[in-house]
């Protein structure tokens, strides 16, 4: 069954307070994760992720570490467990975990990034202001159309194509209220996101420069699963290409969608999300058939041991 299983990390926006209590308390490797994690960003990670308040924890450089230990301790006790997945993907910060599952980052280096990465977006977005919407109901062309018009008013383009139903918008304020107002003219309905920043945009230019000084001192070794970038949507093996596509993954968008129907067309069948929520797996639902694959998520121990329980009847 490994041949036919892939594991997807959520990103940004899944995140809540007292999440990954039960791996911390039952797992005896979480613990080490995050000393590691704590470690290597100086900051008390567990007491915020635990405790909140959910203001703290939200902050980019906070939560970024958080998620990314979180997601990479369930997955050493998904690995305990015998599952043997032959492909991954992250979504935008779940790219991480997901590097470091593939075996292109060691989970020091994995940390290093991730902080780096985070305190880069955070300057960035106090320096260039942005916002990000979710449209929902519209296809790509008729958005693309919407946001060509806005981009008078400034910096505005896709971030995330994460379903045939669903796409984000990314840019300036101005912009992105105009886009909003022409997309729900056009039918669609659209969401704004609480975010500081607009993520995957030119805004993020200066984010991303950064981070390529940041990315050079890293070792990156070849991938020992099949790993898919955002950036191209497709499986990616060479190590400085995977650091080139890190760095422009800070302004490029992310292609989950593409992703997910290339692991379908590949012959994966089983999708199991690692994280808080179920963000990736609703999308995933949306963008093959679901007669043909099967879809789990865990952020727990309880539910670890509920996937590893279907996945011995599969």
């Amino acid at each position: 069954m490994g041949n036919e299983v892939a594991i997807c990390f959520p990103g940004q926006g899944t995140q809540y307070v007292g999440m990954g209590r039960s791996i911390l308390e039952g797992f005896d490797r979480a613990e080490e994760v995050f000393s590691k994690c704590e470690d290597v960003v100086g900051l008390p990670v567990k007491e915020i992720m635990l405790n909140g308040p959910i203001e703290e924890l939200t902050r980019t450089e906070v939560l970024q570490p958080a998620l990314t230990a979180l997601e990479i301790s369930l997955f050493l006790a998904l690995k305990e467990e015998g599952i043997q997945p032959c492909a991954c993907a992250g979504h935008s910060l779940g790219e991480y975990p997901a590097l470091y599952a593939a075996g292109i980052l060691g989970l020091e280096d994995c940390f290093s990034l991730v902080s780096k990465r985070g305190a880069f977006m955070e300057e960035a977005s106090l320096k260039r202001p942005g916002a990000m919407a979710a449209v929902i109901g519209l296809e790509r062309p008729q958005i693309e159309e919407a946001v060509d018009s806005a981009s008078t008013l400034g910096v505005i383009s896709l971030a995330n194509y994460n379903s045939p139903e669903q796409i984000i918008i990314t840019g300036e304020k101005n912009a992105i209220k105009h886009a909003s107002k022409l997309l729900k003219d056009m039918g669609a309905r659209v969401i704004p996101l609480k975010v500081a920043g607009g993520y995957h945009s030119e805004l993020m230019a200066e984010a991303a420069e950064k981070f390529r000084m940041a990315v050079d001192g890293v070792e990156f070794k070849r991938p020992v699963l099949t790993y898919y970038s955002n950036v191209t949507g497709l499986p990616e093996q060479e190590p400085s290409v995977i650091r080139d596509l890190l760095v422009d993954q800070i302004k490029s968008p992310v292609l989950w969608y593409p992703i997910i129907k290339n692991m379908f067309d590949s012959g994966i069948k089983v999708f199991i999300e690692i994280g808080p929520k179920k963000v990736l797996t609703n999308l995933i639902k949306k963008s093959v058939p679901l007669d043909q694959v099967k879809t789990y998520q865990f952020e727990d121990l309880e539910g670890l041991k509920e996937v590893c329980k279907a996945l011995k009847k599969f």
